[in-house]
């Protein structure tokens, strides 16, 4: 049926209230003493299984492939392993029960469609170095904040050690006189970055430019608050406004121009810059313009000798001498959790339509390593620093897992040299999880990059055609439904349904405040993430129960 027909949403009877399932009961999983019997063990997990399998059919609502059945059936083999791919993953280490040689495969793969400009070569500072991650991106953005935090203040580069195994090697810069910010770096992301930043700023001790700028320049904001009129610093960088001039209805893009004024005012005040940008952002599913912020922030970063700086951090022991190295001042990291995974298969698709046959409806900006941009005193400049993709998000996994990576000449060294394991200790975790580069290289085996594109291209067509049905649906139940997408996203927002809706079909729920203060404009959002285990058919049951939901309509 057409879903501009008139009938399609009209309900046939009184309105039913969804029933979610019953939740797990915690008492059937109390572990006593004695432990339990095979038939009480097996039932309770029999109901973990329906649970599981129940929730995972109807999830739609956060950025998480659930299609996890080829995966068990072939890998399921590997489980009697302790797989543990401890330390770097470029050198084998002493446990040997490890897939470090998978695990090089599948960042070989991105750093290819990320457009590293070469191998791993721990003796090439360009070429690309990077690990799988045992978190999510919550651990690649962390891992990047505190790689750039220790990069941008002057820290010792990675280099073969010198200090006896186990001793601390936090080797810190010596001041510059001339400029007692040289060594303070500032952080800026925007206000529709995924929380894990705020989180991440707090446990590495990174200040942001908010903080700084109450702290240091409290009467010196650049930025005119758009509700109040007055200069105030705002807690994250403005997204792009909307057509109510404000935020909250806008795509979730960073706002470029307001991001310019901050950077320059802290980069004129000499502070070193990290800027969080995101690909895919967490509940809009926007994609910042990389290119253009960069185009935007390179003759800042240039105007205030950020593109290239001395820094010194230590005394030669043989000749006494200095030990300089020549670094950037700023750091650029793209937030990918979402859409790194896709992205490259956008762009292949709107290069060559032809040989895809589809073209996207939006061409994403480059956002990656093979970002570069000329200048007149270095030269061609690469402005991406480092990148985090989550493998369970659109990839798929079972559990959460991802990937981070920059390159060799960025890499700190380790705080510490630990003899035992074999490798240096070079990542966020000590123990990493071997299990999840055997999953992204199953499903990476099993896609071509025709079959990745396809793979896109049917989530976002999904979108919009869920986009167009709840606009339908607006018009002929007479109720209002604010159903929203931002161009090129696998994600559709709306009118947040009743509490069993949203506990059936796992949604992610956000409030909104129209006019900033007023609780009275507070609207309350939902989500629709369409990963590739959505399909249509999940789509219209959702769309079914959404008509004849109470909360939707009024009754």
């Amino acid at each position: 049926m057409s879903p501009t027909a008139s009938a399609t949403f009209a309900p046939t009877a009184a309105p039913t209230v969804v029933d979610p399932g019953p939740e797990l009961d915690g008492r059937d999983f109390a572990l006593p003493a004695d432990g339990l019997d095979d038939a009480r063990r097996l039932r309770a997990l029999d109901a973990v299984d329906e649970y599981l399998t129940r929730k995972r059919k109807h999830l739609v609502g956060y950025q998480a492939t659930q299609d996890m059945q080829g995966t068990a059936l072939d890998l399921a083999r590997f489980l009697p392993n302790n797989i543990n791919n401890l330390g770097d993953p470029f050198q084998s280490g002493g446990y040997k029960p490890n897939t470090k040689v998978v695990e090089r495969a599948v960042l070989d793969y991105y750093a290819r469609l990320w457009h590293a400009e070469r191998p791993h070569d721990p003796a090439d500072p360009e070429s690309y170095w990077g690990y799988m991650l045992s978190m999510g991106s919550t651990e690649g953005n962390m891992y990047a904040l505190w790689n750039a935090r220790d990069y941008l203040s002057g820290k010792a580069l990675i280099q073969p050690p010198t200090a006896p195994f186990d001793a601390l090697r936090y080797v810190k810069a010596a001041p510059d006189r001339r400029n007692p910010n040289a060594h303070h770096p500032v952080a800026f992301y925007s206000e529709d970055t995924h929380y894990s930043f705020a989180k991440a700023v707090r446990v590495l001790g990174v200040e942001t430019f908010h903080a700084v700028g109450l702290e240091k320049y409290a009467d010196e904001c650049p930025l005119v608050d758009p509700v109040t009129g007055l200069r105030s610093w705002p807690t994250e960088v403005p997204s792009r406004p909307g057509p109510s001039g404000l935020s909250w209805d806008g795509t979730g893009e960073i706002d470029v121009d307001a991001l310019a004024v901050l950077v320059e005012f802290f980069a004129a005040k000499g502070h070193p810059i990290f800027v969080n940008l995101n690909l895919g952002s967490t509940f809009k599913g926007a994609h910042d313009n990389v290119r253009e912020v960069c185009e935007r922030l390179l003759p800042i970063f240039e105007r205030y000798g950020l593109v290239q700086r001395e820094v010194v951090y230590g005394t030669d022991p043989q000749t006494g001498e200095p030990l300089v190295d020549l670094r950037r001042g700023f750091w650029i990291h793209v937030d990918g959790a979402l859409g790194a995974g896709y992205a490259p298969f956008l762009r292949l698709a709107a290069q060559e339509p032809g040989e895809y046959g589809w073209t996207p409806e939006v061409e994403l900006p480059e956002f990656d390593f093979g970002l570069r941009l000329p200048t007149a005193e270095h030269g061609e400049v690469d402005m991406v620093s480092s990148i985090a993709m989550s493998g369970h998000k659109w990839a798929g996994a079972p559990w959460p897992c991802g990937i981070y990576m920059t390159k060799v000449k960025y890499q700190i060294s380790p705080p510490s040299q630990p003899d035992y394991i074999g490798a240096p200790d070079t990542t966020f975790a000590g123990s990493r999880n071997g299990f999840s580069p055997l999953i992204l290289w199953d499903h990476l085996s099993r896609y071509s990059y025709r079959d990745q594109v396809d793979r896109i291209r049917e989530a976002q067509e999904l979108a919009a055609y869920l986009e167009r049905r709840l606009t339908a649906m607006e018009q002929e139940l007479g109720v209002e439904l604010w159903p929203a997408r931002t161009p090129g996203a696998v994600t559709v927002r709306f009118r947040k349904p009743s509490p069993e809706l949203v506990a059936k079909w796992s949604l992610s729920s956000q409030d909104v405040l129209m006019v900033p203060g007023d609780e009275a404009t507070r609207r309350s959002y939902v989500h629709v993430f369409v990963m590739p285990s959505v399909d249509r058919a999940k789509l219209d049951a959702l769309l079914a129960e959404l008509a004849e939901d109470p909360a939707i309509l009024g009754r």
